[in-house]
Formats: C-alpha cells, structure tokens, sequence
C-alpha cells in the first residue's frame, strides 16, 4: 500500500565529496527537522496572448536542518574545523567547507520510510546559543543551513518509491546511493 502521510526524521547520515565521489556515509545523530526549499523559478514566455511556453530552472535545495547538537565529527569532517593538541576545536575563518552528501530517512504510515539522499551540499555554522534553566529544562538545538546543488550530471537528490527494492533500502547507508541504470536484485 502507498503511504499516504509522512512524519518524524531520523536516521540522517553525511558522506564528504571525495575525489571519486562519496566518502563512506556517517551518522549524524539528533535530527529533528529539516526543511529544504526548492531553488529555481518558472519562467514563463508569452506568446498569442497566452503563456505559450513556461520553462523551470531547478537550481537544488536550500534550507535549514535541526539537530539536538551537531557533532565535533562533523564540524571536524564538513565545516572545517580544527582540533589542537588538547583536544580544543578551533573554527577558522578560512576554511573551506567540504561538500557532502546528507541523507535521512521520514516516517510514513507504510511500513518503509522514504529515504533521502541530497547530493553537492554545503552547509552553513551553527550560530551559538544557550539560556539560564528555569523550573522546566527546555533543550536548545543546533540549525545548520544547507544548500544543496546539481551535480555536473544534472542530479540533485535521490528518493525512495513503494516500488524501491527492499536491498537498495537496507544498503542505503551502507554507501551513497548514485544513478543505476540496472536494477539491484
């Protein structure tokens, strides 16, 4: 049966852009939403006194990601920071952020989940917060925003379908899943 609503991120993962295309994929523990716009416009052209033609750019996603807290792994791997010989993490301002895939999967009321990867991503700091506890204890989070752009072949992002085999499901995060032109038994 095809899922009908969606629900609750989980399992989100980053992979580095290496020179021969994904690093191996990592756990990145904590999400609790993401929202990631479409970037590009619909272009309409005019002719006849009608929209005769309309042609749409698709120009990736951008958008922000929410974890509990981003881990030092991550800062290290993807945002370019340094760890000094007293295990002290330095930010620079210049370093250069590695692209990455990031990936992660959403609930549905169907059995499987949807399991995403974005590809040519970048991801912006965290800014820093933090509030005195009061009789409750609310936790803060860390947002990242993450800008994600078509690849030299034209592909931004990879998503599950009902019909996807339940081996490309269970290897998902095994690599980063790229274009197949044979199905996977």
């Amino acid at each position: 049966m095809a899922a009908k609503v969606k629900f609750n991120i989980k399992n989100a993962h980053y992979a580095p852009k290496t020179e021969n295309g994904w690093g191996s994929p990592v756990a990145l523990p904590g999400a609790v939403s993401a929202s990631l716009e479409p970037q590009g416009e619909l272009t309409p052209f005019y002719a006849d006194g009608i929209k005769y033609y309309i042609s749409g750019g698709n120009g990736g996603y951008e958008g922000d990601v929410e974890f509990a807290l981003i881990p030092d792994a991550f800062r290290k791997a993807i945002l370019g920071e340094t760890e000094d010989a007293n295990h002290v993490l330095w930010e620079d301002a210049d370093a250069t952020p590695v692209e990455f895939a990031f990936g992660f999967d959403v609930d549905t009321d169907d059995e499987d989940p949807i399991k995403f990867w974005f590809y040519n991503c970048t991801a912006s700091r965290p800014k820093v917060e933090a509030e005195t506890k009061e009789d409750t204890v609310e936790p803060k989070t860390d947002t990242i925003t993450i800008s994600c752009a078509p690849g030299s072949d034209g592909k931004v992002r990879a998503k599950t379908t009902e019909d996807t085999s339940a081996s490309v499901r269970a290897a998902w995060y095994t690599a980063v899943y790229t274009y197949a032109t044979t199905a996977t038994v």
